[in-house]
């Protein structure tokens, strides 16, 4: 999801003024020079006469506004929600979008879809399924790498319980404190546990298409370009394979950085019983947990196949979530689950779609896209792309903003180029689902990163891991793209 900057740190904020984080100054800097250029545009530059190298009036001065928008996605103090929507209704004064496709992105299936699934997620983790899915795969484990792995499979299945990879970061903290108490004595394996919990919510965030609200941003924009996006039985076929080789390789590259040779191999015991009570989880299973799982292993089943019925998912899911706050059979009442739903990202969501079409539409999209990957072609193209979006968190923070950013950029070179756009768009959101680097780059780095030593997840760490796990997921983007998507349905040329 969009990676706002919320301050998860319990303490009270000091009295004194903080200084400015290293980049403000570069961040105002940059939006001052847009927004001057954005002002001579609009006096000096009639967008009917005006033409730069096939640039229109219209596209610079699109491009100058997606240039500002992108110097106050930059800047730490402003709101990624308040600069998107400012931005799109610059955009409709300018003459670059239509007031009513500005508002029709509010309605848009996908919007539905992630109310739907929040409402759902909400129902779910009223009844504890989800930690007592993590329980149950931690008591499984002899040993460390055991543990780690099972813990990331649990991870992963996640992605297709909680449409969120900030609540599925805030779901796993007590988990990741109960196992600390429980492992006190072992500090390289709860120093492994920290690292390993916030990487695999990420790298597992691509498995669905409602994993990340950049999935349906990279699905809009390509519906608006080409016609047709990216259905959820498609995403889980194509994205599913891919989070949970990255998942697993991540964990086997944690547990080699912070542990040594006798603590992989020194027994482990995970105390089920002692977890479920730290955690709240009752002994036994409810008919709540159980009524939730059969509804959104019914949901999951019907989004899965909706070749074979045509029900689209946004209707399925809103069914899902009729049922599941439903007074006899659902779990959760329906005031509760709506006032979880972060109408921010939603609203996020749509501005920045409705600003990756105007991109698009003005043609600034195809002529940045020339100026920045011009010569690339073919594999080299897909490599060009997969090492900007890796590298693209350590500019812009937001996953949902980097989306909206390349997608645009990713789909006009793809068309240029004579590639595909949806594999190279879905190539370019696989690689940008890497944003490990800093305690700033995502939410569920900074909400571990914050924690209470010895839980708490080291920058050098992060540092570390990224220096090899950025590499290693830009490579197996390429390999999947060329090799393995291609043999599912999913072609690059």
């Amino acid at each position: 999801m969009t990676e706002d900057r919320t301050d998860y740190a319990t303490a009270p904020r000091p009295s004194r003024p903080r200084p400015a984080p290293a980049n403000a100054g570069a961040g105002w800097a940059i939006g001052i020079t847009a927004a001057a250029l954005a002002a001579l545009g609009l006096v000096a530059l009639p967008s009917s006469s005006f033409s730069l190298d096939g640039l229109n009036g219209t596209g610079l001065l699109t491009l100058l506004l997606f240039a500002a928008a992108v110097a106050g996605w930059l800047h730490p103090r402003l709101d990624d929600t308040h600069v998107a929507l400012a931005a799109a209704a610059t955009a409709v004064l300018l003459g670059a979008l239509d007031p009513d496709a500005l508002f029709a992105t509010l309605g848009a299936e996908p919007i539905w879809l992630l109310i739907a699934a929040f409402v759902l997620a909400a129902g779910v983790n009223t009844t504890g399924l989800p930690a007592r899915l993590a329980i149950g795969l931690a008591a499984r484990a002899r040993g460390p790498r055991g543990l780690a792995h099972l813990i990331t499979l649990g991870v992963v299945l996640t992605a297709l319980l909680i449409p969120s990879t900030s609540g599925r970061a805030a779901l796993l903290v007590p988990l990741h404190r109960a196992l600390g108490t429980a492992f006190e004595g072992r500090p390289l394996l709860v120093r492994a546990l920290a690292l390993l919990l916030p990487t695999t919510v990420l790298l597992s965030a691509v498995a669905t298409l409602v994993g990340a609200g950049a999935h349906l941003i990279t699905s809009e924009i390509l519906a608006a370009t080409t016609g047709a996006g990216i259905g959820f039985a498609e995403w889980l076929l194509w994205g599913l394979p891919f989070a949970v080789v990255s998942s697993h390789l991540a964990a086997e590259l944690v547990l080699l950085l912070t542990t040594d040779h006798a603590e992989r191999r020194a027994p482990v015991r995970v105390d089920a019983a002692a977890l479920r009570a730290e955690l709240g989880v009752p002994e036994q299973r409810t008919r709540a947990e159980l009524r939730a799982l059969l509804l959104l292993g019914g949901v999951v089943l019907l989004w899965s196949t909706e070749p074979l019925h045509g029900l689209p998912p946004a209707l399925v899911a809103l069914a899902g979530a009729l049922l599941i706050t439903s007074p006899r059979i659902g779990v959760v009442k329906l005031g509760k689950a709506v006032g979880e739903i972060p109408w921010s990202l939603l609203l996020f969501m749509a501005a920045t779609a409705a600003l990756g079409a105007a991109l698009a539409a003005s043609g600034a999209a195809t002529w940045l896209a020339d100026l920045v990957l011009d010569e690339a072609e073919g594999t080299a193209l897909l490599i060009a792309v997969v090492v900007v979006s890796t590298a693209a968190h350590l500019v812009v923070q937001s996953r949902s903003a980097r989306s909206s950013v390349l997608v645009p950029l990713v789909v006009a070179a793809a068309l240029e180029s004579g590639l595909n756009p949806v594999a190279l768009a879905f190539a370019s959101t696989a690689a940008a689902g890497f944003c490990h680097t800093l305690p700033s780059s995502a939410k569920p780095v900074a909400m571990f990163s914050r924690l209470d030593p010895p839980l708490a997840c080291p920058p050098r760490d992060l540092l570390r891991l990224s220096a090899l796990l950025a590499p290693l997921t830009g490579a197996l983007v390429v390999v999947f793209a060329l090799v393995v998507w291609p043999h599912l349905g999913l072609p690059l040329f």
